[in-house]
């Protein structure tokens, strides 16, 4: 534990039971809202676009912005900054440029609930949609990241042993989705995300006392880490994942494809009406560049004010229980522990609607003895969404429990695996008229199979050059399959009329 204040841990303790108890109250007044597959997926228009958007902003930051990458910042230095700019410049101008069009084509398609339909009906494959489910299974090990940055919390600052902390984040997690699906997840991710702003504006704000230099503090912070190692504030760093151009070239492509993740997707899918897209795009980038690019700076302070830090992942709770008041401090850390859950159970709603909608709602009309009515089905689905919560939380716990050398590696190891997947037909499905569901399964299997063997053989010693390399075989792929299938359809439908 981090400090002795019995005022800084008590007033984290009832913080906590006060956040905690609000959530779940959130995710009782959520259920009336999610007693249908729909429902429970999207509440569609159920919540202000405003608050959506923030929503999409805070299931982005999750505990990679506010741990993992300020982790990143403390061990490699400014060259870090490379991927702040992406998460607020390079991802929002991908979600301006997608939310329009992916909008139209899920209301064009009978107001879908997930990616894996929005592709299954875009496609008009059922296969494509089931394997995208199977593929979305990779978030557990991001659902893991999660974990491992609030037990890191909970066992830094409060005391409580890490095992422990896993399990009440995955309790409180399942707990509330479980009530109030979408509908308490829109809500309380966007009461997050006014905490999660907050706390990056006070931790920017400390640097007149913590650094020093009034005006110029970022110029003293500079010349303090380059007092500690030039290395620290060079562009782009001698090791860890921005040592090259090609490097930082693969993080913003990562960046802006990352808006393509299934649970950041379905907010766009939230949103009822079209004009309500403007609101959700401006709240989204507001309150993405705030926390995106405040936080991490906190990283570079806590190396220039507590050099040895046995963990990396540390640097964020050290700094801002060092820094502040305990009561402020206090404050801050259930911001950040906010910052942590506003991702978790976006992740876990996504999964789990996945499970129910796009993997039981295709499997079961094929393997069932006799027909099931539309109401049926959708019922059954909902009872299997609702249950696989449970066994994805379980599932989460069993990997969280042996620590991993990286949170931030570990997180963008999954979404890696999925966008390398499924960029390649959304992309195409928006652009190419000739793209089909033969090209579009096998770019999703080529994508995310070669990604897990490039990364698992070590054939590219950089996470985020692996990832494009990965998409872009699937991009060509696609490309020579959908050509291809398309070609020998054409011939059948000669030979059949000629016939």
């Amino acid at each position: 534990m981090l400090t002795s204040s019995s005022v800084l841990l008590w007033t984290v303790i009832i913080l906590l039971a006060v956040y905690f108890a609000a959530v779940t109250w959130v995710g009782k007044k959520g259920r009336a809202h999610s007693q249908s597959m729909a429902g429970f997926a999207t509440a569609r228009g159920k919540v202000s676009p405003w608050l959506v958007g923030a929503s999409f902003a805070t299931s982005y930051a999750s505990a990679n912005l506010f741990i993992g990458v300020p982790g990143l910042a403390y061990e490699h230095g400014t060259a870090v900054l490379w991927y702040t700019l992406g998460c607020f410049g390079v991802s929002w101008v991908g979600l301006l440029l997608f939310a329009k069009t992916f909008w139209r084509y899920g209301k064009k398609f009978g107001h879908v609930s997930t990616l894996p339909e929005w592709l299954g009906k875009r496609y008009n494959s059922k296969a494509l949609q089931a394997i995208v489910s199977l593929l979305i299974l990779f978030n557990v090990y991001y659902i893991v990241g999660q974990n491992v940055g609030l037990a890191t919390i909970f066992e830094t600052v409060i005391g409580i042993p890490y095992s422990w902390g896993i399990i009440i984040g995955v309790a409180i997690t399942i707990l509330y989705i479980g009530l109030g699906g979408a509908f308490a997840q829109i809500i309380t991710d966007g009461i997050q995300g006014i905490l999660m702003a907050v706390t990056s504006i006070f931790i920017v704000v400390s640097f007149f006392w913590t650094i020093g230099g009034g005006w110029n503090v970022f110029g003293v912070l500079t010349d303090r880490l380059h007092s500690i190692d030039p290395n620290l504030t060079a562009a782009i760093a001698d090791s860890g994942p921005y040592n090259s151009a090609l490097a930082i070239m693969a993080v913003q492509f990562l960046l802006f494809s990352f808006v393509l993740m299934p649970h950041l997707l379905n907010k766009v899918l939230s949103i009822e009406k079209e004009e309500d897209l403007a609101p959700f795009t401006l709240s989204a980038g507001l309150v993405l560049c705030i926390i995106s690019t405040l936080m991490v700076l906190g990283g570079l302070a806590a190396r220039v004010l507590f050099p040895s830090l046995q963990s990396a992942d540390a640097a964020i709770p050290t700094y801002v229980i060092e820094a502040f008041p305990s009561v402020i401090a206090a404050i801050m850390i259930v911001g950040i522990i906010s910052a942590i859950l506003s991702s978790t159970d976006s992740l876990y709603l996504g999964i789990t609607t996945s499970i129910g909608n796009d993997l039981y709602r295709v499997v079961a009309p094929i393997l069932s003895s006799k027909k099931m009515s539309a109401q049926e089905l959708d019922n059954k689905s909902l009872k299997v969404a609702k249950g696989s919560l449970i066994v994805v939380g379980l599932l989460s716990l069993y990997f969280s429990l042996e620590r991993p050398e990286s949170l931030a590696f570990l997180i963008q190891f999954s979404f890696s695996a999925i966008i390398s997947g499924i960029i390649a037909p959304i992309t195409l499905g928006y652009f190419w008229n000739r793209a089909n569901h033969y090209g579009a399964i096998a770019a999703v299997v080529t994508g995310a199979s070669l990604y897990v063997a490039f990364t698992t053989l070590n054939v590219f010693g950089n996470i985020f050059i692996a990832m494009f390399f990965s998409a872009a075989a699937a991009f060509i792929i696609m490309g020579v399959v959908s050509v291809l299938t398309g070609k020998a359809k054409e011939e059948n439908l000669v030979l059949e009329k000629s016939s």
